[in-house]
């Protein structure tokens, strides 16, 4: 945590936020993040010009604000902060990307960035905070009212991407023997409830939630009836242990707007809500797409000593597998002295062959990350890859076979790479179906490592069968 304390704090006005402006307003805003409009801040802020600053960014949106720190550089951020003070609220920061608040929050002091902590949903003070420092954390948790400084460090206790760490402790919670009326006044006189919720949950005397009532069921029944009598008895109980990809699943499949989250007692402990999964599946969707490609976190924010780390053992990983292509390469040799043609052709084999099998592979990731494919089926999926690698292999070995034949006047030559396509395209369905599946049968991540597998397969049996088949086919003496 830097030591430097700003000049303003940035915090002042967390309660005083400007309220979001009407729908047509807000479409100006946006298009005020224009080059233009970012030019005329930054000179503004240049020329030390603060009142300027804040009177061009006072009009946006928390969104917007989030979205003007994240385009102006990574030196410009803290003197734009201090610049606008008291819109510095804690709906900018949550609108934040990760890698720009974390950033931010560093160069804060700590009692400012527990100002902001204390003005945020449990969920998202943990979110804030859970990836600084160990120094840094407990810095500001010293800085927090004792209960919220316990909230935090029981979400922070839970595994990282569990439910524990995504659920927020702000929920209604009352026990079965209520009326609804009981339940209207109970909302109506505790100030200090969630200010949002859209679900109450019904417990029992050992907190273990039993069932749930809908706002608007609430609303809609007489006064005298009992909470046990109008309530919903079946839900989805969250364990708080649960994965976090887990969780969207499960609120994608059973159409959720909020979830229970309970302890291993089953005893009520937090809830989840679908704003919570929204953020989820974009970012478990995104992480597998830049996994398969080797990026990992592939943030435009990302520090680049971070991102070279992460993506140069890929590419060494990678480099290392083309070696044994080149091996295959290097046996036959003789072969392609004898024809040169088969130079020129290999490529063709081993290109395509990777084309299919990354086609197979990004199907069979995404159907094990949203649970579409389990042991039940991979069968039936595996028979299923093989019967369209067969069909995209004869239709691409037809077409080759005969472009071949025709531009070499070699019809031996047009069979070799026909057969060698269709070989090697049947080879990367099987390998972009089994790589993941043995890769996640083994607890490992098959979006981190697949595609490495998969092309070394493509390359290496695309070469050995084209090659080979020159050889033994006779096509060069």
């Amino acid at each position: 945590m830097a030591a430097e304390h700003l000049e303003d704090e940035l915090v002042d006005g967390v309660d005083t936020a400007p309220d979001p402006a009407p729908e047509n307003e807000h479409h100006d805003k946006e298009n005020r993040l224009k080059p233009e409009f970012l030019r005329a801040v930054l000179d503004a802020l240049d020329r030390e010009d603060l009142e300027q600053v804040y009177d061009l960014v006072e009009p946006l949106h928390a969104a917007d604000i989030a979205d003007l720190l994240e385009l102006i550089d990574e030196e410009q951020r803290v003197p734009l902060a201090r610049a606008i003070r008291d819109l510095m609220g804690v709906d900018v920061i949550a609108e934040l990307n990760d890698w720009v608040r974390e950033s931010l929050i560093e160069g804060l002091p700590a009692s400012d960035v527990a100002d902001i902590a204390e003005q945020l949903d449990t969920d998202d003070a943990v979110a804030m905070l859970e990836d600084l420092d160990r120094e840094d954390q407990q810095a500001i948790l010293a800085e927090l009212d004792p209960e919220d400084r316990a909230a935090i460090e029981a979400g922070l206790a839970y595994p990282d991407e569990s439910a524990g760490r995504l659920m927020s402790r702000d929920f209604v919670a009352v026990h079965e023997s209520m009326t609804v009326g009981q339940l209207i006044d109970f909302l109506r006189e505790h100030r200090e409830l969630p200010t949002d919720f859209w679900e109450v949950f019904i417990v029992d005397p050992l907190q273990r939630p039993i069932g749930t009532c809908a706002l608007s069921w609430v609303l809609r029944t007489p006064r005298s009836i009992r909470l046990a009598d109008v309530m919903k008895r079946e839900q989805s109980l969250i364990p708080v242990m649960m994965d976090q990809e887990e969780v969207a699943l499960r609120f994608q499949k059973y159409a959720l707007i909020s979830a229970a989250v309970v302890d291993d007692a089953g005893r009520l402990v937090g809830q989840i809500t679908v704003d919570d999964v929204v953020h989820i599946i974009q970012e478990e969707a995104g992480e597998d797409a830049l996994l398969l490609s080797g990026a990992v976190d592939g943030d435009i924010h990302e520090p680049i000593r971070d991102a070279y780390y992460a993506r140069v053992r890929w590419l060494i990983a990678n480099l290392l597998t083309a070696t044994l292509a080149s091996a295959v390469i290097a046996m036959f040799e003789g072969t392609i002295a004898k024809m040169v043609a088969l130079a020129t052709l290999m490529p063709i084999v081993a290109g395509l062959g990777g084309n299919a099998g990354t086609q197979t592979l990004a199907v069979t990731v995404r159907a094990l990350a949203t649970n579409q494919l389990t042991s039940s089926n991979a069968l039936r999926a595996v028979r299923r890859e093989i019967a369209i690698a067969a069909l995209n292999g004869a239709t691409v070995a037809v077409v080759v076979g005969i472009a071949v034949s025709l531009l070499f006047q070699n019809l031996v030559l047009g069979g070799v790479i026909a057969l060698a396509m269709m070989t090697n395209i049947v080879i990367a369905g099987l390998a972009g179906v089994f790589v993941p599946l043995t890769l996640d049968r083994l607890k490992a991540d098959p979006a981190i490592s697949s595609s490495v597998f998969v092309t070394m397969t493509t390359d290496s049996m695309g070469f050995l069968v084209f090659l080979g088949l020159a050889t033994i086919s006779g096509l060069v003496g």
